[in-house]
């Protein structure tokens, strides 16, 4: 392939993996050319282990070959960036190969499945990065414009000090103990459940949006469901349903997070709380367009959460969309992100968030893990210094 500090005409994209975030990528990878200034590239292979599936998919999603090896794309020279959507058991192997490779990876989060093999992948991220090669974590809620809205107002003071986040996801797909097993239920597929699943992305929150970095954590997990229909009958379920933890952060404030698959009702709800001594900031992602803000340096009298719509172009990433009042949708997450992703291959320059990034998030997750399995014990995190994490 053409040296990365020398990047070719037209990047070609392989992608791995393409059921649901496959299926998010490849809606990202054909779009984001019409409304964003980009540098060229082609949808050249989708990989995928069934060749009759995968060519269907490749057809539906606009990819114009197909592979079932994914070996077999890190030796071609038209191939110079690797989209990893793979499941979480196969991120290391798939990522550290491509990188010694010389492709540029995204990976779709948590980073791995366990924290050996996270630092495994950082250690290849920061190899590759010496010689231009360019590696992100795909936590697409960074890129939802309400979200990156709040990033810039925490970052420009208008809450001031940060004492106290929550965060919870929630979801309800798991409610019905009759809900049938998946990858996503065992350990050595998933690594774990609701918290590496959703958790990760609640932690990452917590940390992008205040530039943060956690201290120590206490946790619990629990499964409620032990067993579910399979392939042989009931099957055991090897990992959590829902996950609680309490982070203490470096700059002295604290988050509660809280993670699961069994709220019924909610079907995908990201909320968010952040309180400064200056305001406050409420968001839900199930209101993606919206951002509560509270500006407590108003009178008393004044005061109260007002509903800011963000969609107007001064806001992150709108200017490329819309007029004003025409909502974006979760699927502009994933477009953003590739924009990003492109626009860093392009000028040289590391994405956000980095393999570091997604490490420190990963580090947050074992020390839950650990405290929970220690049924309470305080577990204190030593956390290497991560660089600074960029805006929209």
């Amino acid at each position: 392939m053409s040296p990365p500090n020398n990047p070719p005409r037209t990047l070609g994209v392989a992608m791995i993996g393409y059921a649901f975030m496959g299926k998010a990528h490849s809606n990202a990878w054909r779009n984001v050319a019409s409304y964003f200034d980009v540098p060229a590239f082609e949808q050249k292979v989708l990989v995928g282990r069934d060749v009759d599936a995968v060519s269907e998919a490749a057809a539906k999603y606009g990819w114009k070959e197909t592979a079932t090896d994914w070996r077999t794309v890190l030796d071609r020279d038209d191939i110079h960036v690797v989209d990893i959507c793979a499941p979480g058991w196969m991120h290391a192997e798939i990522a550290v190969a491509a990188l010694e490779a010389g492709k540029h990876v995204l990976l779709e989060k948590p980073l791995a499945n366990t924290l050996a093999e996270a630092e495994a992948m950082t250690a290849a991220a920061r190899a590759a990065r010496a010689k231009g090669v360019q590696s992100m974590v795909g936590f697409n809620y960074r890129r939802v414009p309400a979200l990156a809205l709040a990033k810039e107002l925490i970052s420009e003071g208008r809450v001031g000090t940060v004492r106290h986040v929550r965060a919870a996801y929630l979801q309800d797909w798991l409610a019905d103990e009759s809900s049938p097993m998946t990858w996503r239920l065992k350990k050595e597929t998933a690594g774990s459940g609701a918290l590496g699943d959703i958790a990760s992305h609640a932690i990452d929150q917590v940390l992008f949006l205040l530039g943060d970095q956690v201290t120590e954590a206490s946790g619990r997990l629990q499964t409620f469901v032990n067993q579910r229909p399979g392939a042989n009958g009931l099957e055991d379920v090897t990992v959590d349903d829902t996950a609680w933890a309490t982070l203490g952060l470096a700059s002295g404030a604290t988050a509660s997070v809280e993670a699961s698959r069994m709220a019924t009702g909610q079907k995908n709800s990201l909320k968010l709380e952040i309180y400064g001594d200056k305001g406050a900031i409420v968001f839900d992602l199930e209101n993606l367009n919206e951002l509560q803000f509270l500006d407590a340096t108003l009178p008393v009298r004044e005061q109260g959460f007002r509903r800011i719509l963000v969609n107007e172009p001064e806001h992150p990433y709108i200017s490329a969309w819309w007029p004003q009042g025409h909502v974006l949708g979760w699927e502009h997450t994933f477009t953003h992100e590739i924009r990003d992703f492109l626009a860093a291959i392009d000028g040289g320059t590391p994405p956000s968030p980095s393999f570091e990034e997604g490490l420190a998030v990963q580090g947050v997750l074992a020390a839950i893990e650990e405290s929970a399995n220690a049924k309470s014990a305080l577990i204190q995190l030593t956390t290497a210094a991560v660089p600074a994490t960029t805006g929209a």
